[in-house]
């Protein structure tokens, strides 16, 4: 008698760890994705309006890390591990059978691909993974890493997406990232039976539609905000070094021509 190979555990618990992947994938990941554009797009009042926000979170002090790494980060990662071994097993039939409801499960699949390495990327630009300072300065800024800067929050931002390539890369990662969560939430409806009808389905499915454009436009419009911020701030540098002598007034959260380009005065 043949000795048949134990499934392995995530075999085993198949019910569990979907059902838990994708509760992650909306609570904390999802609603973290949602509150980070929102306070991204604070930007578009104006650079003094992204610094509080900026300036609130890291005034949580020493707690801020323990709070990124058990709200933030490990479920991130635990979403992406068990996404990869979900796509990996995925065997999409567009070809075969162009169906809506095919065509959505392959633009999952795809953009969870594309999300993966966009927040791996992003991550990385901005903030270096992890704070650590021999790391930072010897192997993280020589690659372009860490630029971000929370005493110049939006100036320092801003001047990481000042280029076209970094621009359409932003963009194209903040759209995959939208459409995963909004198709996300429609599916995680039929999982946990929350709509099971086709008629609730149909429902769901222009409620997450609207709610993933509206996500859209709002992680578009703080892109657009970060670069026009990048832009004020590399002028300002350039007329400071005497290599431009007429700037681009700034504009005030209020629409109003701001007094003076001097930028915001970082927090002591």
């Amino acid at each position: 008698m043949e000795n048949t190979p134990r499934p392995s555990f995530l075999a085993r618990h198949d019910f569990l760890v979907r059902r838990l992947h994708s509760l992650s994938g909306l609570v904390p990941v999802g609603a973290y994705m949602v509150v980070h554009l929102l306070t991204n797009a604070s930007v578009l009042n104006g650079a003094r309006s992204f610094q509080q926000q900026v300036d609130l979170i890291h005034s949580l002090g020493i707690i801020l890390p323990l709070v990124e790494w058990t709200f933030i980060f490990i479920p991130i990662i635990f979403h992406a591990l068990v996404g990869v071994l979900i796509a990996v097993e995925a065997v999409p039939n567009t070809g075969s059978y162009p169906y809506g409801g095919n065509i959505r499960y392959s633009l999952q699949r795809a953009t969870a691909w594309i999300a993966l390495v966009f927040i791996f990327w992003h991550v990385f630009h901005m903030h270096g993974w992890l704070h650590f300072d021999p790391w930072l300065t010897h192997v993280v800024t020589p690659l372009g890493g860490h630029q971000f800067r929370p005493e110049d929050a939006a100036a320092s931002a801003g001047k990481a997406l000042s280029t076209l390539p970094y621009q359409i890369f932003y963009a194209v990662g903040v759209l995959a990232c939208v459409y995963h969560l909004a198709n996300g939430i429609w599916t995680a409806g039929i999982t946990w039976g929350v709509w099971s009808t086709p008629a609730a389905q149909r429902r769901a499915n222009w409620i997450c539609a609207a709610f993933g454009i509206v996500v859209a436009v709002i992680g578009l419009s703080a892109l657009g905000g970060m670069r026009s911020e990048g832009i004020r701030a590399i002028q300002r540098e350039k007329a400071a070094a005497g290599d431009v002598t007429v700037s681009e007034p700034a504009t005030t959260g209020t629409g109003t021509v701001a007094a003076s380009p001097d930028p915001v005065a970082a927090p002591h």
